[in-house]
């Protein structure tokens, strides 16, 4: 009897259309591979759904809140249905990414300088009339703006001037309750995905991303042609290694299983600096887990067998 495994994308986040692409692509593999494959729009309906099909295991295409922050992974543990990618402690630290940067720092892993601002911080406490010590905070200009729990790099705005930063903060906060100024770092932007293996972390090749715009956000991740992709990229031995390495630190320090995504720029300083990790990676045709697992001979049927026998394996 064929293993029933239900796809769940879509849903009601801002990367719905994103997740729909992922989601679909995944079923199409799936059903290559001889699974009896349920599509699953993430709604009201979805508990009542899982427990009358009673699928074998649940593969996550969910991106963004709730498919990421480890809502839906806390739900199907209630539920007991097995599922892909991170656990509900991994998820919830890589989706705040202030909160796992401030576990990098404390493990000497590299991160850009930032500061992290709440919406009430600004509403209740007056944080608005200090924003002049951000520069000195983070190491001057020019810094990124993002939120703190977003992907796809919405809500993202890179800034050059004091003048520009209360605009840039109003645009992340609108996309989440939280902010991040963080320190721009001029280097090659990287993002190496992690597999499980079964001796411990495989690091697939890193990808570099080379924006022809220069900031590498939602337009230039999806829209093709507007992305340059080299890889694996264009690192010598050392710097190979060394990001490596750093993948798999992250990767493991997350507490991260079956995948993960590290992204991080390797500095002018030759510092690899991590920006974040992701633990549902896109799966779309410009997605960058695909496209480093081809590098290896993986092709993308072969990558989502791969991870929905990583469900069975490790008996989630």
């Amino acid at each position: 009897m064929k293993e029933k495994i239900a796809v769940l994308m879509g849903g009601q986040s801002l990367e719905r259309e994103v997740s729909l692409v992922s989601g679909q692509r995944v079923c199409d593999a799936l059903e290559a591979e001889g699974y009896k494959v349920l599509a699953l729009d993430v709604t009201p309906d979805l508990v009542t759904t899982l427990r009358s099909e009673k699928p074998d295991a649940v593969y996550i295409a969910l991106h963004g809140k709730f498919g990421e922050d480890g809502t839906v992974q806390e739900l199907l543990e209630f539920l007991r249905i097995p599922y892909t990618g991170p656990g509900v402690i991994a998820s919830t630290l890589a989706w705040d990414k202030s909160l796992s940067k401030r576990l990098f720092r404390a493990e000497g892993i590299p991160t850009p300088a930032w500061v992290a601002f709440t919406a009430a911080a600004f509403k209740q406490m007056g944080a608005a009339t200090a924003l002049e010590l951000v520069p000195d905070a983070v190491g001057g200009f020019p810094v990124v703006v993002k939120p703190s729990k977003q992907g796809s790099a919405l809500g993202l705005t890179k800034v050059e001037s004091a003048e520009a930063l209360p605009e840039a903060l109003l645009t992340a906060l609108s996309f989440g309750d939280t902010a991040i100024v963080e320190k721009w770092i001029d280097g090659r932007e990287l993002a190496v995905s992690v597999l499980d293996g079964e001796s411990g972390p495989r690091v697939l090749p890193p990808v570099e991303m080379v924006p022809v715009s220069g900031l590498f956000d939602f337009s230039a991740m999806y829209t093709p042609g507007e992305t340059e992709y080299y890889v694996p990229a264009r690192l010598n031995e050392s710097e190979m290694a060394e990001v490596t390495a750093l993948a798999a630190r992250v990767h493991e320090l997350l507490g991260c299983r079956h995948v993960s995504r590290v992204d991080m720029v390797l500095g002018a300083d030759g510092v690899p600096y991590v920006l974040e990790a992701n633990t549902s990676p896109g799966m779309t045709e410009t997605s960058l887990l695909p496209m480093a697992a081809a590098a290896v001979g993986i092709d993308f049927q072969e990558l989502v067998g791969l991870l929905v026998r990583s469900v069975r394996h490790d008996g989630a």
